[in-house]
This record gives structure tokens, sequence and C-alpha cells, in this order.
């Protein structure tokens, strides 16, 4: 009842998995995945132990295939399972039981291992396929993203439209470098779940991308000076004693914590920072309320 995606980054860095469904809350029972161990989706007629069970295997080193080899034939309901695998290396594999609702099957490479069931046809997993591996330029959370996209558009599951999920892992990528999960986003019901899934992302990577250190701004002279008054705009005026501390009390109640670097300013919070201000005037060079020279 379902297309995912499996996949691996180049780097090794990145695990995930991405769904849709004609499904109450698809991404609540396919995806599981582990840093730096392998993904896996479990689905068709989900078999929830696939997921530690595969997980733990991964973790000792069984290849793709292998795991999917050794969950299926212990599992006396396999012909109605499908499932997806990939590990640290190497290439993926899919599994599609003979009983799964057609049309069903799937498709592996190197990183990467594509199924569904209950679809229009093959040209869904082509379409995914296709995008997966023409995307190798994007983030790898847009570019999972990008692959389920294109089965959507492709017509996807033949009964319609309900649920998607995306999650991603990297070892410290989660909040504040504590965890390990660095997308989990949902959507649980909803007509065009897919564009949905696409917004939250966007909303994703506003508050929790990190930085990217070639656009960083110094915090002196205009720059400073900009900041300072639409903070202070906003009710945070800045003490001059004290420079950074107004911008990320603002910043944290805006859940943009993790886009803060000392002595510096992000420019995605800084566009951040003047949509919400009321509009102040620039202030001139010698007004630096932050306290830096021009």
């Amino acid at each position: 009842m379902t297309f995912s995606l499996v996949a691996r980054s180049a780097d090794g860095r990145h695990h995930g998995v991405v769904v849709a469904s004609r499904f109450l809350a698809a991404g609540a029972l396919v995806p599981a995945a582990e840093a730096e161990v392998g993904a896996l989706a479990t689905q068709a007629h989900v078999n929830l132990a696939y997921r530690p069970q595969g997980l733990t295997l991964l973790r000792t080193g069984v290849a793709a295939a292998d795991v999917v080899a050794g969950l299926v034939a212990a599992d006396p309901d396999r012909d109605h399972r499908q499932l997806g695998v990939v590990a640290a290396t190497g290439v993926g594999a899919t599994w599609t039981g003979p009983s799964c609702h057609p049309w069903a099957g799937g498709q592996a490479g190197d990183g990467w291992a594509a199924q569904g069931n209950i679809l229009v046809g093959p040209q869904v997993i082509d379409a995914v396929r296709d995008a997966w591996l023409g995307g190798a330029a994007l983030p790898f959370p847009d570019r999972l993203l990008a692959a389920l996209h294109a089965g959507d558009q492709a017509g996807g599951d033949r009964r319609g439209r309900q649920s998607a999920g995306l999650l991603v892992v990297e070892r410290g990528g989660g909040y504040d470098g504590t965890g390990d999960v660095l997308v989990d986003l949902r959507v649980d019901d909803h007509p065009d779940p897919v564009t949905e899934l696409g917004r939250l992302l966007a909303v994703h990577t506003l508050l929790f991308g990190r930085p990217d250190p070639a656009t960083l701004l110094d915090l002196t002279g205009a720059v400073a000076a900009e900041v300072g008054a639409l903070l202070g705009a906003l009710g945070h005026p800045v003490d001059p004693a004290r420079p950074e501390e107004a911008l990320f009390s603002w910043a944290g109640l805006e859940n943009l914590e993790e886009r803060l670097v000392p002595g510096r300013i992000d420019p995605v919070v800084l566009d951040h920072l003047r949509r919400a201000a009321p509009h102040v005037p620039a202030p001139r060079p010698e007004a630096d309320p932050l306290g830096a020279d021009a």
C-alpha cells in the first residue's frame, strides 16, 4: 500500500528512508535507520519486527541482501511482505512477496533500494530511481524527497494519497549534536502529503539547518548597527556590554538557535529578523549598537 526509497549518501554519513502511501501515518510504521549502520523500509503487510531485527543484523556487518534473505526466510507471512534494505556499504536489496497486491515490485543499486505495491505501474519505481540517481547535487534529505515527489508525479499509490514520511540519520547530526536523528518528519493524513512534506522540510531546514561558514557575516559596522536597530524595534534592546545577548535571546524565541555563531550572523537569521521587525530606518554608520567599529 506504499512506495518508498531507502538510501545511503555517497560518503556514508547519511542513511534515510522516504515513503508515501494511501494509508494513515505510513511514516510511523515503514522506516527504520541507524547512523553509519543502515536503513530499511517494511511495507505491504508490515512486519514491525523487521525494524529492530534488521538493524541488529546491519549492526553486525551483514550485507543488505543477506539481511533481506534472513528476515523473510524466518517469516511465515513473507509472501505478503515488502522490504527494502541499505547497509553501511554496498548495494541495496529489496524483496516483494508474490502475494503483494499489484502492481508491486522494486529495484536496487549501489546505496539504494526502491519498492512499492498497489501502484499504478512500474513507472513509479522507475521515476523514483531516476530522480534519486539524478539528484546527487542536492542535500541528502532533499534528494530523498525529490525521488518521492517523482514517484508521486508518476502516479504513486493507485488508490490515492494520504500520508508521507522522511527519516534521515547522521552521527551527531541531531539537535545541538546530542543525537543522530537529522530529520524525522511525517504527514499522517493530508490530501497532498508529499507536497506538505516538502513544506515541512523547508521549515525544518530554516530552523535546524547549520549555517554555511562561507556566507556568515561579521557582526560589526553597518551589519551590527542594523541588527541592533531591528532588535530594538522588536523590544530586544542591545546592551553594549553584552552585544550578542539580545540577538541570541531573540533567535532562541524564534527557534533559530541552531544557526547562531558567536561574533557573526547567518544571512538566514538576518533575513528572518528583517521580516519580523517593523520597518526601521537604516542607522548611520557611526551608530553601532553592538559596540563594533565601522
